[in-house]
């Protein structure tokens, strides 16, 4: 319920069609009372910003804003200690999920305290001419903690390892909030939005598939789109995949019917037309020490 926020505090939130499944996943920063920004998954801008236009039934403006805007993610337990360095904004008040309109090595920013790898950190909001001079600099202060630069895939496997949710893999238009396991991001009671009724039908009625995590005792990697199957027979399918680092095992996301969607169950990916043994854990796979 965004109406519920504070200015400087964000929020996680799910786009939703009028079905219930996600138009996309988003984070609402509220910047003050009639001002709110928006960030979205970069391949769907277009998409989002087309829907919450056609669905706009007050006297509000709808902005697209993404090409005045570059992030770059510090992320890690020394990202404080890092980005500390590039800016005079004092970055210990700042909580989980609020941020702070400042400057970074004298550009202006914002900063916020989130980030999609299930580690503490910031991302940097600032005008695209600014980010490369930027992400040098912060390259240059976070050597001394030994600071990498890190692409989609290793952020893709941090991400899985947390159990956060990727459009197109364990979120998309066919999915439901309930069904993902989201159910912290619906508010029923603030009143009327898209997927409402079909949100309520399956709180009453129940849910026919959940999102479980698993990992492999099989030889072999998940990968998302795999059949999984229980008993030798089809049961769902794999929506992430992949060799964790961090826990040494091959671990993923998967869809199973609501009833065997428990940990502790065993199941079976099918890899390259064979059947590999894994059994369902309960997720994240992985919490950072607070």
């Amino acid at each position: 319920d965004a109406s519920r926020l504070k200015p400087g505090q964000i929020q996680y939130s799910g786009l939703l069609y009028p079905d219930g499944g996600f138009v996309d996943d988003i984070l609402v920063h509220k910047v003050a009372d009639d001002h709110y920004f928006l960030c979205v998954n970069a391949s769907n801008q277009d998409k989002d910003f087309e829907h919450i236009r056609s669905f706009q039934r007050r006297d509000a403006m709808v902005e697209f804003a993404s090409p005045r805007y570059a992030q770059i993610a510090v992320q890690g337990p020394h990202a404080a200690a890092t980005l500390q360095k590039l800016t005079r904004v004092d970055l210990t008040p700042i909580r989980y999920y609020h941020f702070v309109d400042g400057e970074v090595c004298g550009k202006a920013a914002r900063i916020a305290r989130t980030g999609y790898t299930g580690e503490d950190g910031f991302e940097v909001y600032t005008a695209p001419e600014e980010a490369a001079p930027i992400w040098d600099r912060i390259l240059d202060a976070g050597q001394e903690f030994g600071i990498r630069p890190c692409g989609l895939g290793a952020r893709n496997t941090l991400r899985l390892e947390a159990a956060m949710a990727l459009y197109g893999h364990e979120i998309d238009a066919s999915i439901t909030p309930l069904e993902a396991g989201l159910s912290w991001i619906v508010k029923m009671e603030k009143g009327d939005f898209n997927g409402r009724a079909v949100l309520e039908r399956q709180q009453k009625e129940g849910l026919r598939r959940s999102l479980i995590g698993f990992e492999m005792r099989g030889r072999g990697i998940a990968r998302d789109g795999y059949e999984v199957l229980a008993g030798g027979k089809p049961a769902g399918w794999v929506t992430s995949g992949g060799p964790s680092p961090t826990l040494n095992k091959n671990i993923g996301l998967c869809y199973l019917p609501v009833e065997m969607a428990a940990a502790g169950r065993p199941i079976e990916v099918l890899i390259r037309d064979q059947a590999v043994a894994a059994e369902t854990v309960t997720a994240p796979f992985y919490k950072r020490a607070k």
